[in-house]
């Protein structure tokens, strides 16, 4: 087995660290401590931005030194996957006893980009058993990550900032639930012709 490049090492580390950012936002301020839920909001905010850089980074050193490889065009998205998703589920079992309106669109969001991510995972599965082709990153899907990642962002922070006003969060989710849906229609109108209705 070779050795492996910076790249994938960078996120394999994002995949290792991702369940650390869902435990600190996710477990129960500490009374003792005085403003603790929105240190943990802030610190949860910290370490997703750091893990989502890191994304940012190994496609710029694959790119920058050709340490393109099937294996980090695979495991990069499942990584960007881990870690917006359980990150939004985090938000919704802490946020879950906030506005019903809020709730119910955060949850109706993450449904979306569930159903999104497993719809275009299988495409990903039946064109490289089809074609032996690994899917790479497509450039709506990476606009749509960004959205996912800022959303995030906003919505852990807002409460920090501007207290029980959601107004960008719900623009963000919104915003993030068009770009999912968009980008998933992106991926299945470029790869519909491996798609046999007849087997």
């Amino acid at each position: 087995m070779g050795k492996m490049n910076l790249p994938n090492k960078l996120t394999v580390l994002r995949i290792v660290l991702v369940p650390v950012c869902w435990v600190i936002i996710m477990l129960p301020p500490t009374e003792a401590i005085e403003g603790c839920e929105m240190l943990q909001r802030i610190i949860g905010a910290v370490l997703f931005v750091l893990l989502s850089f890191t994304d940012f980074l190994d496609g710029m050193i694959a790119r920058k030194y050709n340490f393109i490889t099937d294996f980090g065009k695979f495991l990069d998205p499942l990584a960007d996957k881990f870690l917006v998703i359980g990150t939004l589920v985090a938000i919704a079992f802490k946020d879950r006893g906030g506005a019903p309106v809020y709730t119910a669109v955060l949850f109706i969001s993450i449904i979306v980009v569930v159903m999104r991510e497993l719809a275009v995972t299988s495409l990903r599965l039946l064109v490289s058993k089809k074609s032996g082709e690994v899917i790479a990153a497509k450039w709506l899907g990476k606009i749509k990550t960004v959205s996912q990642m800022v959303c995030i962002i906003v919505v852990l922070l807002e409460p920090v900032l501007f207290g029980e006003s959601r107004i960008l969060s719900y623009i963000t989710i919104s915003f993030m639930t068009l770009m999912t849906i968009l980008s998933g229609i992106d991926y299945f109108r470029s790869y519909w012709s491996f798609i046999d209705f007849t087997k």
